[in-house]
């Protein structure tokens, strides 16, 4: 056999790897590979591209999507981490996803773009890939697309944006946002003002500067092992950033080398030590969704009373907005993971494997020393004395229901109020700020249809405004409850992805205004105080009507998507039998 031969048909008896993986099906497989040489050549590579490991990249850069508007930088950094390693990179487009810019929601789009990810990952020869995400949805659609896939991958992620300065205060998104909005909203300051803080509360590209989605499953990427150490905190327009992106490309090298797969990362002590972060950093409400879908793509359930109990010894630490005072550069500043897992470790699964091939314990082990500083508190001194997160349960969400309890008004966690109920998203913006709306600050709102089917796509608007009249009044809190979702950044009494969602029947569909609601927090309760009978009185006068659509994305998302409790993904994506739970009890 020639040379030339070798190099097209590949070692006899050997695994095909890079350029000769996944060859194009033309019924020859000799001539497949000799047509993709012909193209290799024309994109200007020579033969030894053939010798060397192939790791594709993700490229996630959108004109609408400012949180990766740093995606040239790290490109280039990770490509030459890889060459400096000895493989040849290769970027591929995927799909790209902004919170600001997705319409209805990117919670939508999310698992398309999970889709889009695994099967670029299938179709093209790679050994190995770099996962380029930060916006909220963007790495949770990746993770899920990558553990579907199979092969070794790694994360990388974009980074948090800057703070900026609102007339000597410091502002970043999106809390502030929301804190300052809230104020317009209550006239307690100007159009001018709006304005001038609206100038400065992006002040660079990158995700979210808080413990919003985006920066809590940047935290929970690096907790599960999929980044390198020290990968989830670095801001996006450091120097940091672009040498952790330099290592990432390293890492995958090593990575298809040593066929690390992600099976052998994604396991379910790994997911466990995601969980204890997510507690322990005051994490977005969203993280539990996301991290719940992407265990459901390995055949893993998050047992959710589980979570809850953990959340019960394991307090939140890390002193960022909206849970407390700082941002993610001060985190970033203060030792950023390390100094966190160090303070969990005697309840985190210290020999779950890292994309490094080597274990969470052994990555601590070599962490810089730790510093004096003041954003992760030690245990014995937490921000809050539980996990952030907490799992209710009740006759008005049989499947459950959460409240990010570290971001709520302790004067609101044990209420009985009236409910004030709105149907829809519409019907809410319609009626909420006008002055004939029957409501006062004990009231507790409640908002159906804008859960997984609903809306469709569990859209954040689980963040109700509080009343114009009220909020004017100077209310900053009042409960509130929906089958929806809110953002990481936002904050209050809100109780979120009610199950069942109101659009398939949950008897969140039948509260009518006026009816009684008791919410217990320390007893993890959730309870319409309305008889059997007369649930099941009004059950019969309204049945569910399913939402449904003739065509396209729409039809497959309605007529697929599971529950918050099972991830919102869809249930075709998922192995048909479960295989464990989380925590691995």
């Amino acid at each position: 056999m020639s040379r030339n031969q070798d190099k097209l048909q590949g070692h006899a008896g050997g695994e095909a790897s890079g350029m000769r993986k996944g060859l194009t099906s033309y019924g020859d497989a000799g001539f497949s590979l000799f047509l993709r040489k012909a193209f290799i050549k024309g994109a200007g590579y020579s033969d030894t591209a053939l010798d060397r490991p192939v790791i594709g990249i993700t490229d996630t850069g959108s004109g609408y999507n400012p949180c990766h508007g740093n995606m040239p930088q790290l490109l280039e950094a990770v490509q030459r981490g890889i060459m400096l390693a000895g493989g040849l990179p290769v970027k591929f487009p995927t799909i790209s996803l902004h919170e600001s810019f997705a319409h209805p929601t990117s919670m939508y789009l999310r698992n398309l773009m999970s889709i889009d990810t695994e099967e670029m990952i299938r179709a093209q020869p790679m050994d190995a890939v770099v996962l380029i995400g930060g916006c909220d949805k963007t790495v949770p659609a990746q993770l899920m697309g990558a553990a579907s896939a199979g092969i070794p991958a790694v994360q990388l992620i974009t980074g948090s944006m800057l703070t900026g300065s609102h007339r000597g205060e410091r502002v970043g998104a999106c809390t502030d946002c929301r804190r300052y909005w809230g104020r317009f909203r209550a006239g307690e300051i100007d159009d001018d003002e709006i304005g001038g803080v609206n100038d400065q509360l992006v002040p660079s590209v990158g995700t979210c500067s808080v413990m919003g989605t985006a920066s809590t499953m940047a935290c929970v990427a690096e907790a599960l092992g999929m980044t390198v150490a020290g990968g989830a905190s670095p801001p996006a327009v450091t120097a940091d950033r672009m040498r952790v992106a330099e290592e990432t490309g390293a890492v995958a090298v090593q990575m298809a080398r040593s066929h690390l797969g992600i099976d052998r990362i994604l396991t379910a002590n790994a997911f466990e030590n995601a969980m204890r972060v997510l507690l322990a950093i005051g994490g977005s409400t969203n993280a539990i969704v996301h991290l719940t879908a992407i265990a459901g793509r390995l055949g893993l359930q998050v047992d959710l009373k589980a979570l809850d109990r953990m959340g019960r010894e394991t307090p939140v630490l890390v002193d960022l907005k909206p849970s407390g005072r700082h941002y993610m550069e001060d985190f970033h500043a203060a030792g950023g993971m390390a100094t966190l897992l160090r303070e969990l470790k005697p309840l985190l699964h210290l020999d779950a494997m890292t994309v490094t091939g080597r274990t969470l314990g052994e990555e601590l082990d070599r962490a810089p020393a730790p510093f004096s500083q003041d954003v992760v508190r030690p245990r014995d001194n937490p921000v809050y004395a539980q996990g952030g997160i907490a799992v209710l349960q009740g006759n008005l969400a049989p499947g459950g229901a959460i409240i990010k309890q570290s971001a709520a008004d302790p004067g609101l966690m044990e209420h009985e109020g009236r409910a004030v109920v709105f149907e829809n998203a519409a019907d809410l913006a319609q009626r909420v700020d006008g002055d004939d709306l029957d409501v006062n600050a004990d009231d507790i709102l409640v908002l159906k249809n804008i859960g997984p089917k609903g809306a469709p796509g569990m859209p954040e608007a689980g963040y109700i405004p509080i009343p114009r009249k009220l909020a004017r009044a100077g209310v900053k809190d009042i409960v509130r409850i929906s089958d929806g979702r809110m953002s990481g950044t936002a904050f209050g009494t809100i109780v979120l992805h009610v199950v069942p969602e109101a659009a398939v029947g949950g008897p969140l569909a039948y509260v009518r205004t006026g009816d009684r609601i008791r919410l217990s927090v320390s007893r993890r309760e959730l309870t319409l105080l309305v008889s059997e009978q007369v649930l099941a009185r009004r059950t019969q006068e309204a049945p569910p009507v399913p939402p449904a659509a003739e065509r396209g994305y729409r039809k497959l998302f309605l007529a697929t998507v599971t529950q918050a409790d099972e991830g919102v993904d869809f249930d075709f994506l998922r192995p048909p039998k479960p295989v464990g739970t989380i925590p691995n009890t």
